[in-house]
């Protein structure tokens, strides 16, 4: 299928906010990492969501270029490709685009889109995040509102933070030493939250808020998880605008979180969940595996000549992709959407 289009995108959250289950966002950085997630999710049949950050997005341009934009246009536009062979939906969002790289990162990727779209194709991404949590919440509602505004026109949707996630991840969000408080996203910055974006006509969004969650790799019980907060959240929403009102919620920094933990955040509205930090150790380990295994052969050694069929990169690369896609493949089953494509009612462009 072509990379999902506005109504199929929202008719993917909805589906899944329904139905309790959520999609894995896939951060990719280069077109072998971004097949390993369409790999992942084809073999399963679940839809899915590939993302590019700043970083990625700079790795993928090369070394020579170092060029954020220049390489999420590349990244986004080989997943178009790909994706058209397979029978799922894709996504492609960006991830974590912090108030000082809106103007060269996210709006840049913006017009490219509009200009897609004015030539009758879809857009190149099929949604955005402003991670604007290190600003005031007014402010940050400010900075994210004419966004919206902007996606809308042409079938985007805005994803949001407010609250910090720990941690770190391409160098955003918080650190190891943010305030616990500063963890927890309120029922007041929600309702918040709502009702300014509510206020874009046709503005679809997303909703990454906090609940003790933290970036990078941490062992079982480790972080103190509150998903209550969650819940507490899209009650209060419901309370003030009427049962109708709800968000599609983001979780972020979910590695090493419990299977236990991961379901009950699916039951409060929990509709797209991160998953970087374990599919680069996935990645990595058959590699290292590979190196440390096959020594002599991949290193030209005292004078010898090596084995070529060794050190070829497409030998422990394709290794790599596998055990990534591996990787996604378990991240589906956790967030219960295998089997749970809605290619066969996809509208495509």
């Amino acid at each position: 299928m072509p990379v999902a289009d506005y109504q199929t995108y929202c008719k993917m959250l909805d589906n899944a906010y329904q139905h309790r289950f959520a999609y894995p966002a896939i951060n990719v950085t280069s077109m072998i990492t971004a097949n390993a997630a369409l790999k992942g999710f084809a073999e399963l049949k679940s839809d899915g969501i590939i993302q590019v950050s700043t970083g990625g997005g700079k790795f993928a341009s090369g070394q020579v270029n170092g060029d954020m934009v220049m390489g999420a246009i590349s990244i986004a536009e080989h997943i178009h490709r790909v994706a058209a062979k397979l029978d799922i939906n894709v996504a492609i969002h960006t991830d974590h685009c912090q108030p000082g790289n809106v103007d060269d990162f996210l709006v840049p990727l913006i017009e490219e889109s509009e200009r897609r779209v004015a030539e009758g194709k879809l857009p190149l991404y099929s949604s955005h995040m402003l991670d604007a949590s290190i600003l005031p919440i007014k402010e940050n509602m400010d900075l994210a509102v004419p966004l919206l505004e902007r996606m809308a026109k042409i079938g985007q949707i805005l994803e949001v933070e407010a609250g910090v996630v720990g941690g770190e991840e391409d160098g955003a969000a918080g650190s190891e030493d943010t305030p616990d408080e500063q963890l927890y996203t309120t029922p007041e910055d929600m309702v918040y939250v709502y009702e300014r974006l509510s206020e874009v006509q046709g503005g679809r969004y997303m909703f990454a808020a906090t609940f003790g969650n933290v970036h990078g790799s941490y062992k079982p019980g480790a972080v103190k998880l509150r998903p209550e907060i969650l819940k507490q959240g899209q009650d209060a929403i419901k309370a003030k605008f009427g049962d109708d009102a709800y968000f599609w919620l983001v979780f972020h920094g979910g590695s090493g979180s419990e299977k236990h933990e991961i379901h009950e955040t699916l039951d409060y509205g929990v509709v797209k969940m991160n998953v970087d930090t374990d599919c680069q150790y996935a990645f990595t380990r058959p590699i290292a595996d590979h190196m440390l295994k096959s020594y002599d052969e991949v290193l030209k050694v005292d004078g010898e000549v090596g084995n070529k069929k060794k050190y070829d990169p497409r030998v422990y690369l394709k290794a790599a992709e596998a055990a990534m896609a591996d990787r996604v493949k378990e991240a589906c089953e956790d967030l219960r959407c295998v089997g749970k494509t809605l290619a066969a009612d996809a509208v495509g462009v």
